[in-house]
């Protein structure tokens, strides 16, 4: 899921929110209370969930490359 940066426009309180990419931007601050955030343009950054990536989910039989599982002798 997406983070995303906010700043509220009245206090100045920054927040960061984990939010999926459809949900509606949040509008009050946590601080101060007033309906005055704003989402701050800043670096995309996501967060990986479930039991594995690309090498442990999907990738089947001789093709998985684990890390230290073909080590040369």
């Amino acid at each position: 899921m997406p983070m995303y940066d906010y700043q509220c426009e009245a206090c100045g309180h920054p927040l960061e929110a984990i939010q999926k990419i459809g949900a509606p931007p949040l509008t009050d601050c946590p601080a101060c209370q007033a309906p005055a955030l704003k989402k701050m343009l800043s670096m995309p950054g996501f967060r990986l969930s479930g039991s594995g990536w690309y090498e442990t989910d999907f990738k089947t039989g001789t093709k998985k490359n684990l890390a230290g599982a073909d080590k040369p002798d």
